[in-house]
């Protein structure tokens, strides 16, 4: 179970996940990070005066998420475990946020958002970052990858996404949202353009990241455009 990592906040590829966390985090929150790994987004809500807890089922990357707490001269909580345990290794009620990055693909969907409606307080807050089918469909056949773009598209026809690691359209990530009791807050378009755009390019133009990264923020809640996000980046309490 191996989160996807946000990164710096001034990245094109991560600002947006990282705009929707900050406009919903007023006060200091009590933070759960499912598959936090090494604590790349752990530290950097610590630094943000959150109180965080990273679960995560391999030992090496708690180890390394100590070393960058303690670099960091932050405090951050680290336990070895799963979403499918998440009640049993933080407690229930016991989270006012949590964060589910890049897990969703590699569990069973429904079960693991009803462990984490468990452990969420009443209106707790939901940040969930799935990969969305669309984008994976453009992104292989783009790069010439035909068979397994068409491999891709049969899956979303056919309603079979057991094969592989698992990726959702919207209308998919809504129901489950909703079976599981969910009311969803936003929905951002995450990684529009800067997937597809060589890096060569953005580097030719001066201040080319910085327009990269206004172009995605600017696109992020715009509905024609979510449908080709590499991610989807819900909030949802």
């Amino acid at each position: 179970m191996a989160s996807a990592q946000v990164s710096a906040p001034g990245s094109p590829r991560t600002a947006v996940v990282w705009d929707g966390l900050e406009q919903s985090l007023d006060g200091s929150k009590q933070i759960v990070d499912i598959g936090g790994g090494t604590g790349v987004s752990a530290v950097r809500l610590a630094e943000m005066g959150h109180h965080v807890s990273v679960v995560d089922p391999s030992p090496d990357a708690l180890a390394a998420l100590g070393r960058r707490a303690r670099e960091a001269g932050v405090a951050v909580v680290g336990h070895q475990g799963d979403v499918e345990r998440l009640a049993e290794v933080v407690g229930e009620e016991s989270a006012d946020v949590v964060l589910c990055h890049g897990v969703l693909e590699v569990v069973d969907p429904a079960a693991a958002l009803a462990s984490i409606r468990r452990v969420l307080r009443p209106g707790g807050l939901l940040s969930l970052l799935v990969a969305q089918t669309h984008a994976a469909v453009v992104a292989k056949a783009m790069a010439g990858q035909f068979q397994q773009a068409r491999a891709i598209l049969e899956d979303v026809e056919s309603g079979d996404g057991s094969r592989g690691r698992r990726r959702f359209t919207r209308p998919e990530l809504s129901a489950l949202l909703a079976d599981a009791g969910f009311a969803i807050d936003a929905v951002h378009g995450v990684r529009v353009f800067v997937d597809l755009v060589p890096g060569a390019l953005v580097d030719q133009e001066a201040g080319g990241t910085a327009a990269l990264l206004a172009l995605e923020r600017a696109v992020a809640r715009r509905e024609e455009y979510i449908p080709l996000a590499a991610q989807l980046h819900v909030l949802a309490r």
